[in-house]
């Protein structure tokens, strides 16, 4: 009962937060700065006996002694435990330029037991174009560890296979942006809302002037921006920590039907309906039992086991909900039957189906 108080404190605080004054940096991105994924496939060398000994592996082995004027003999497979196969990516963040560093990942592909104590050797990482953004190379870090016996016994924490390096690729191309092109700054609202839309065009106009800021859809506020690159810069400092108060999204509740987690919003509505639940309960007990045989018999005795299976089924509870019940009503009905979160994710099912539910039912 308590965890239910608690939850539905939580749920009030949510959407009395949700109507506070937000800043536009916080709700909203501008068109054109984004992120961009890198991506690379490399070898990690150094390895204490946990690499591979893949067909593909053993190529790129041979493929990176031929660059440095090494050929190996025909037909011959070296024996490279101490090297693996690895995927290398990387996320290069708006305005990151030539010389600096990002982090990156590296995650085994093939069938090496663990990275620990590996190096990563240079790789090219590669956007979605094809076009090298940067070059990879370092000592991975790695948060896992796996052990392995001779008798086939392994014991393995966390994830050996995956590691990190720390400023561990060096940016050779930048990103182009679109933000100093045209004579406009649009603004991009990580939820779409008509209002809040309207509400941020209304706030830069207050502080600009009327005419500045446009609401084209429910996601985008098209502002009207200086050409000078320098002046423009400014500007968008000036308008990303504007505040104006958001859209309360729609009444929505949404269900984890894997943790048992259920989420109402704050304008969540019940129609009038009766409803009615009960649990059917089922359990099963395994008893054994000794037969033995009679005195001076020529028998054995015998472990039997005698299965009892019971059911029963609660008496089921009746209660009816009024008219446009609120959020409030429905956790206190909830705290009043106790009910657990799989009974009332089927209650809350059951009134979307008969229509007495005002508000949209996610199921993840």
């Amino acid at each position: 009962m308590k965890v239910i108080h608690f939850a539905a404190a939580l749920i009030m605080a949510l959407a009395a937060n949700m109507v506070s004054a937000e800043r536009i940096k916080d709700v909203a991105d501008i068109q054109g700065v984004r992120e961009n994924p890198l991506i690379g496939y490399g070898l990690v060398v150094g390895l204490d006996g946990t690499g591979e000994q893949n067909t593909y592996t053993q190529q790129t082995f041979a493929t990176m002694l031929k660059q440095f004027g090494i050929k190996l003999p025909q037909g011959l497979k070296p024996k490279i435990k101490n090297v693996a196969a690895v995927a290398v990516h990387a996320t290069l963040r708006p305005f990151k330029k030539p010389g600096q560093t990002i982090d990156i990942t590296v995650s085994s592909i093939g069938s090496a037991k663990s990275l620990r104590g590996g190096t990563l050797l240079l790789t090219p990482l590669r956007g979605a174009d094809n076009n090298v953004y940067a070059m990879a190379q370092g000592s991975l870090v790695v948060g896992g560890l796996g052990v392995e016996g001779r008798d086939g016994s392994k014991l393995t924490i966390n994830v050996p296979t995956v590691g990190r390096i720390p400023n561990g690729a060096t940016v050779e191309r930048a990103v182009p942006n679109g933000l100093h092109v045209g004579d406009y700054v649009v603004f991009n609202l990580k939820r779409s809302d008509f209002t809040s839309a309207k509400r941020l065009a209304d706030a830069v106009n207050n502080f600009v002037g009327a005419g500045t800021a446009k609401a084209v859809d429910a996601s985008s506020v098209r502002v009207s921006a200086p050409r000078n690159p320098t002046q423009r810069v400014n500007f968008i400092a000036m308008l990303e920590n504007l505040e104006f108060t958001t859209g309360v999204g729609p009444a929505r509740i949404v269900i984890n039907s894997r943790t048992g987690t259920i989420v109402m919003g704050q304008h969540v509505r019940v129609k009038p309906a009766a409803v009615t639940h009960g649990n059917l309960v089922v359990t099963v007990t395994e008893e054994e039992f000794a037969d033995q045989p009679q005195p001076f018999a020529d028998g054995e005795t015998q472990r039997l086991q005698n299965t009892n299976i019971g059911v029963t089924q609660e008496n089921a509870r009746a209660f009816r909900m009024g008219q446009t019940v609120s959020l409030d009503d429905v956790v206190q009905a909830i705290n009043a039957l106790g009910m657990a979160p799989g009974d009332l994710m089927a209650i809350l099912e059951a009134l979307k189906q008969a229509g007495a539910l005002d508000a949209e039912l996610v199921v993840l």
